[in-house]
């Protein structure tokens, strides 16, 4: 196990993180058309994947993933969130992607473990 206490703090990366999950919503439902039969299935891979990614970064850090998809309708979505934390080591990121039928959002909140 590496040892996390060294003079250089650990902190958490949003662009590293963003590419991950990126990647993650690409696999899952890159080539897909919106179909509301599959999103509950589609939002638990997406979320249970990238947590996955996330972990295999082998970071001191306690990770919330939250999901949503919805399909282009031309109605307005808007989303906030707000975090009390350490911003130091702390973080978060929001990827939002999208193709012809459906909008993702994915937003990550990374609390680091202390050690």
């Amino acid at each position: 196990m590496e040892d996390y206490h060294s003079s250089e703090e650990v902190s958490f990366n949003p662009d590293e993180s963003s590419n991950c999950v990126k990647e993650c919503i690409e696999s899952i439902i890159g080539g897909m058309d919106y179909n509301q039969n599959k999103v509950n299935q589609w939002t638990a891979s997406i979320v249970e994947h990238s947590l996955t990614q996330l972990l295999k970064q082998g970071k001191p850090f306690k990770y919330i993933v939250n999901c949503a998809v919805m399909q282009k309708s031309g109605a307005g979505l808007h989303t906030a969130s707000s975090c009390y934390w350490d911003t130091t080591t702390d973080g978060n990121c929001t990827v939002r992607w999208e193709n012809r039928t459906m909008y993702c959002v994915v937003s990550v909140f990374a609390v680091a473990v202390a050690l």
